[in-house]
């Protein structure tokens, strides 16, 4: 893993981690919220001898990116593109995760030249679909949503994770939520634990600003780019049985995006899905 930075015209600091081979096929990472650069890192080495060169990359606010308080899901793609061009990455897939699906479909609507394909892996849909916005709960999603303003919206994250990030896991337990039998076992795993720990720094490096940024970003629904707009094949996975992100997101965000491909693993949750981005990404390629 290289761990790298480049500043930007207007002075900001944009975070990114290389992984695997130079020549492999690029897949720009979008990882979830909170998480950073190093979240692709359990299945770098795996996507390395498959011939993926995997670039993690932390949105503003988390890790080395420096924060842009109040912005748009689309204001993000420059800085996606700005680290692909520092690499000479002329086109690459997309993977999002969770919070970073709709990263990962934004680069694609507003970049289609240069996107191959996406994986959205148990993503967030467009909150503007009320169905799916009502399975959300809690002060992590609707709290911050609804809260009157970014400083009440930082006090809601503080207050939930930790400005440290120290509450997200308490003595090695796993998070305070209802979890399927196949993410419970990952977190009964101490090496997943002690991979989990490590990236917890890059989390909050900068507190709960990037977390709190990426709910304001989603909050309003997928507003600030059009995915229509999207003309590379776009495989949506999700877990039947994930208890964070509920499976009907899939679903509709599968309706909503042209060219998808539903694929649903019945057993997984919101974590164990993440097996399922390697297979996918080499089939986008097939």
């Amino acid at each position: 893993m290289n761990d790298q930075t480049l500043s930007t015209p207007d002075g900001r600091v944009i975070g990114y981690a290389d992984y695997g081979p130079e020549a492999g096929t690029a897949v720009l990472w979008c990882h979830g919220g909170p998480g950073s650069r190093l979240e692709p890192a359990a299945v770098a080495a795996a996507a390395a001898a498959a011939g993926l060169r995997i670039i993690g990359i932390d949105r503003p606010g988390y890790g080395l990116s420096s924060p842009i308080p109040e912005r748009t899901i689309a204001d993000w793609v420059p800085d996606g593109l700005a680290v692909a061009d520092a690499l000479d990455i002329d086109q690459f897939v997309t993977v999002g995760c969770s919070t970073g699906g709709a990263y990962a479909l934004a680069l694609a609507a507003l970049a289609p030249a240069r996107v191959l394909g996406v994986v959205a892996c148990c993503a967030l849909t467009d909150m503007r679909w009320a169905e799916g916005r009502s399975t959300m709960s809690g002060p992590a999603s609707i709290g911050i949503w609804d809260a009157s303003d970014r400083d009440a919206a930082l006090k809601i994250a503080t207050e939930t994770f930790g400005e440290d990030g120290s509450k997200m896991l308490s003595a090695g337990d796993a998070p305070a939520v209802e979890l399927a039998p196949t993410d419970l076992a990952l977190f009964a795993d101490p090496s997943f634990l002690a991979g989990m720990a490590a990236a917890i720094p890059a989390m909050f490096a900068q507190g709960v600003q990037g977390y709190v940024d990426d709910r304001r970003a989603d909050g309003p629904g997928w507003e600030s780019f059009d995915v229509g707009a999207i003309t590379c094949p776009v495989i949506v996975v999700h877990g039947g049985s994930d208890t964070i992100c509920a499976v009907v997101q899939a679903h509709h965000t599968a309706e909503i995006v042209p060219n998808a491909e539903l694929r649903v693993s019945p057993e997984l949750g919101h974590f164990s899905v993440m097996s399922e981005v390697q297979p996918a990404v080499l089939d986008l390629l097939r």
